[in-house]
């Protein structure tokens, strides 16, 4: 079935089911799907999907994007970037007397300072930004959670690696991804936990996700965000 609603038309399957509330279910493939009550009409069940309209588009729109996979960047002015979970325009200015490439947030902008303007000394300057931001987000964070463990780690680095968001080894070493600059606080958190917990537990055995658990209930949805997400985590 089909329904249109502010010059844009959706497709969806309706399945009606013993219940008092309609339930909306979109697939990885962007399928909406209806669960209605039994008797409901299609009149009633337009007027739920107009009511959830926007979530339903942006969710639809999200989807299509995972899909296609990460765009090939630019470095125009106003291109956004991830920063802490948000689109952030950059505004890149070029600066001949510069001693060294810098960026700063600022005005809720990434304001990219450079020597000589090009795309490779832009994205350099950015990803520089990330590493430092990262150093600094994740050294916090590992002292805030210090107070649920008795060990510490011996050291705190930031990695570029393209397989994973962190690392604990036997030394009590603690590698992070750059890339999780871009991450919202909470899932920046959520790995910091994980990593920290494997200060005790060096595998991923159920003492391992207990002790994750009992830190952080809810730990399930930050690596949903990382799943969802990481596509778009790129400079």
């Amino acid at each position: 079935m089909f329904h249109t609603y502010r010059g844009e038309t959706i497709r969806f399957e309706t399945t009606y089911k013993n219940r008092s509330s309609v339930g909306l279910t979109i697939d990885a493939y962007g399928t909406i799907g209806v669960l209605a009550p039994k008797g409901m009409t299609e009149k009633e069940i337009g007027h739920q999907l107009e009511a959830n309209w926007d979530v339903i588009l942006h969710s639809i729109n999200e989807i299509n994007e995972r899909r296609n996979g990460a765009k090939e960047r630019v470095y125009e002015q106003g291109e956004p970037f991830l920063f802490l979970g948000r689109n952030v325009p950059i505004k890149v200015t070029e600066e001949p007397t510069l001693e060294k490439d810098y960026v700063i947030l600022e005005d809720h902008c990434l304001k990219v300072h450079v020597r000589m303007r090009s795309d490779e000394k832009v994205k350099q300057a950015i990803k520089r930004f990330y590493y430092q931001q990262c150093k600094a987000i994740v050294e916090k964070r590992v002292r805030e959670n210090q107070r649920h463990f008795k060990i510490t780690p011996t050291s705190i680095r930031i990695s570029d690696s393209k397989t994973t968001w962190g690392t604990c080894d036997s030394k009590r070493q603690l590698t992070f991804n750059w890339r999780l600059a871009m991450a919202p606080m909470e899932v920046i958190d959520y790995v910091v936990v994980h990593e920290m917990c494997h200060l005790l537990h060096l595998n991923h055995d159920r003492s391992f996700w207990r002790l994750v658990g009992r830190i952080m209930p809810d730990y399930k949805e930050k690596e949903k965000w990382l799943a969802l997400s990481h596509w778009k985590m790129t400079v």
